[in-house]
């Protein structure tokens, strides 16, 4: 359409008006939206219970997990697969941390994404400093399940909170 455009310009020298149709609005978009975001919302009631098994079956097998750059978690970016993200992320944030929170606040959805804006808590158990960051997570869904996440946090907050004085 934009070669059509570009080209009718050029023949006549000048802007083209030309009607613009539009496509009728999808209807199953706010409906997968709705149901994409129920995925991402089955996903932190899960992490809240500390169900792995729940955990697991909301993520997608292959799942690419991506932490943020600069994290202490970042190390091994991207994880790839179920056992990858239980042993480099899960398991280390409980070795690090008690009482670990993850606190979504807002739900953004939008096609195939969900963003989440909320709060990690907790104290580390060494250095027994508190984690109080902010967070937005952009997790991918197809079919059901989470495929893909990307973390954006406070990284300075998590390394103070891990690192001894």
């Amino acid at each position: 359409m934009r070669s059509v455009l570009i080209a009718a310009l050029l023949l006549t020298g000048g802007p083209v008006r030309a009607a613009v149709q539009t496509a009728p609005a999808a209807t199953a978009a706010p409906a997968q939206e709705a149901a994409n975001q129920a995925v991402v919302e089955e996903l932190y009631r899960a992490f809240a219970a500390n169900d792995a098994p729940a955990i697991a079956r909301v993520l997608d097998e292959n799942v690419v997990w991506t932490e943020a750059e600069g994290g202490p978690y970042a190390d091994r970016n991207p994880y790839r697969g179920l056992s990858a993200v239980f042993d480099g992320v899960f398991g280390r944030i409980g070795v690090h941390f008690r009482d670990f929170r993850i606190t979504p606040e807002t739900f953004l959805p939008s096609g195939n994404r969900v963003v989440v804006l909320g709060r990690y808590a907790g104290t580390e158990i060494v250095t027994r400093e508190p984690l109080d960051a902010q967070f937005a997570h952009v997790f991918t869904v197809a079919n059901g399940k989470v495929t893909a996440f990307q973390q954006y946090t406070d990284t300075a907050g998590w390394i103070d909170a891990v690192t001894p004085d």
